[in-house]
């Protein structure tokens, strides 16, 4: 939980996450706290409480945990959700936005998500966004109050940004005629995104350029992005952050630049790639309680060695023994009974071919590696 002056101040009073979204209480002394929505501004807020600017130039920190958010729950969207949070604290540089997103796309692909698009949008800086603005208001204005939804004709007033990232279908046509914020930015913020444009395209990273790309939050400036994918239905983005110059400033602290982003593990969890688990080596079948010491000791001499597998812990049946090596989807059977036992050997059997040979004990580990390295 959090102070909930501290989301207003960061994410913007006109957000639907600060209008609609929150979990909000009221203790009896008056003071109204907050359910997370979201974890940057809370980043913010203990970056500023530890002064962290004064040990450290540049911060890089994350943090995971639940996010509340009261919201219609659909695929991929739930009320209480998860996110993957990393931001870097302290640099104004563009490679620091390149950066970021290099690191996200570098950590979607270890955890095997695929099929995944990048979006990319400069949202200006203080000089320039007011004179975009200004042009939206107007040209919003100009439009019938009947041809936009309650929340855009409420957000043309207060933050005409808003509009942009509205769903409404009837919003989004006119939305697609509307003012496009690269005509209005300075020449530092048109400098700076041509940097990390070009350092991703040195990078072989594509992307695709959003003029409508706002997000859903009111502290970005200048880079803003999201990875999207076409897998889970209308609720596209997986990942996405931004830069936020002014925001800690705003909430009380010193005048640090910072860039961040957001992974909602729920969307993660539903892109990722479903890999089959690995099939162990070998199961080792004992069939006289005489064999387990030794059996034991086999396995563990075959575990040191790198190779994966198990063995039945207690006497059975025969046939329940060999009921489990089928179950377990070994390659190989290792099967250890009363004459293995007494040849000092183990009978190696092929579960995919029947086929089955007798190795001495001490040879076994040498015979199983070159047969799994054979296929």
């Amino acid at each position: 939980m959090e102070r909930t002056e501290l989301f207003k101040r960061s994410i913007g009073e006109d957000t639907d996450v600060v209008h609609k979204e929150m979990y909000t209480l009221t203790t009896e002394s008056g003071k109204s706290y907050s359910l997370r929505p979201e974890a940057t501004a809370g980043v913010m807020r203990a970056y500023i409480e530890k002064a962290l600017n004064a040990s450290t130039q540049v911060a890089r920190l994350f943090t995971t945990g639940p996010m509340f958010r009261h919201e219609r729950p659909q695929k991929g969207r739930l009320r209480q959700f998860h996110q993957i949070n990393c931001e870097c604290i302290g640099s104004q540089s563009p490679y620091a936005d390149a950066d970021m997103i290099c690191m996200l796309l570098h950590f979607l692909r270890a955890i095997n998500v695929r099929d995944v698009a990048l979006e990319l949008n400069s949202l200006g800086c203080a000089e320039c966004r007011p004179k975009f603005t200004s042009a939206l208001k107007d040209y919003f204005s100009h439009i019938a109050s009947d041809e936009l939804c309650e929340d855009c004709r409420r957000r043309i007033t207060s933050n005409p940004l808003r509009v942009l990232d509205c769903k409404n279908e009837r919003c989004k046509a006119h939305v697609a005629k509307a003012p496009v914020i690269a005509d209005f930015l300075c020449q530092a913020c048109t400098d700076h995104f041509s940097v990390v444009t070009e350092t991703l395209k040195a990078e072989n990273i594509a992307y695709h350029q959003n003029p409508n790309l706002v997000r859903g939050l009111d502290y970005y400036t200048r880079t803003t992005f999201e990875v999207v994918s076409t897998g889970i239905g209308s609720q596209s983005a997986v990942a996405g952050g931004g830069r936020y110059d002014g925001l800690i400033k705003a909430l009380g602290g010193p005048d640090v630049p910072g860039i961040g982003f957001a992974c909602g593990m729920e969307r993660l969890a539903m892109l990722m790639e479903k890999k089959e688990p690995p099939r162990p080596d070998f199961f080792m079948a004992v069939l006289e309680p005489d064999a387990f010491p030794r059996a034991f000791a086999l396995i563990q001499e075959l575990r040191t060695n790198g190779l994966k597998g198990c063995m039945n812990l207690q006497p059975q049946s025969v046939k329940s023994v060999f009921r489990q090596a089928d179950k377990s989807l070994a390659t190989y059977c290792l099967i250890l009974g009363s004459d293995e036992l007494a040849q000092n050997a183990v009978t190696v059997k092929s579960m995919s071919t029947s086929s089955q040979t007798t190795i001495a004990q001490d040879a076994l580990v040498q015979h199983l590696q070159e047969a799994l390295k054979k296929g």
